[in-house]
């Protein structure tokens, strides 16, 4: 009997290749891991904000997008010098604040004659005259846990010497600035 070539009604099964399996399946876990890795990093680097007023120029211009690092700061503490982001007082309805930290806890500051002393000795992160001295007239011995922050234009500021906000508590303090996008070309950096 002759063989007849031609229809065939029925369908043969495709065997799924065990090597395109993995293939696709490496892929799609790679995607899953590289999504939770960059949601972990978002988390503890990836906050980012807009400065808020001159306060802080020349440093970080008004409207000025700045990285945060919300990681160190649980491994250390500020440092003088530092630009740290903090809601003053914890308050949760009003902007971040972005201001260098001049004197760490158990310090004591005074504003006096134009300059900020800590401990007695002016402060060399503090460049321009600070003409108002606020809580910091008379001299201030900071607590265990809070930071005296002003900003790089004192003018403009309001800092650590309004009433209003006073000494920062470091539970208060977000992150630390560290890095500020473009307003225009030659304005991408690191923050000093």
């Amino acid at each position: 009997m002759a063989h007849i070539q031609g229809l065939h009604f029925y369908k043969r099964r495709k065997k799924i290749n065990p090597a395109l399996f993995r293939e696709a399946f490496g892929w799609i876990s790679g995607i899953f891991i590289m999504i939770f890795l960059a949601a972990v990093l978002d988390y503890f680097w990836g906050m980012s904000l807009n400065v808020v007023g001159p306060s802080m120029e020349p440093t970080l211009y008004n409207g000025q997008r700045i990285l945060i690092d919300r990681f160190s700061y649980i491994l250390a503490s500020p440092k003088e010098g530092d630009v740290v982001v903090f809601l003053p007082n914890g308050n949760h309805n009003s902007h971040y604040y972005a201001k260098r930290v001049v004197a760490l806890p158990g310090d004591e500051v005074q504003i006096r004659e134009g300059r900020v002393y800590v401990n007695g000795e002016a402060s060399e992160y503090v460049e321009m005259p600070v003409l108002e001295g606020g809580i910091a007239e008379n001299p201030l011995t900071l607590g265990m846990d809070e930071y005296f922050c002003i900003g790089d234009s004192p003018a403009g500021s309001e800092d650590s010497r309004s009433p209003n906000i006073g000494p920062v508590k470091m539970e208060d303090i977000i992150g630390r600035a560290w890095f500020r996008l473009p307003m225009d070309e030659a304005d991408m950096g690191f923050v000093r």
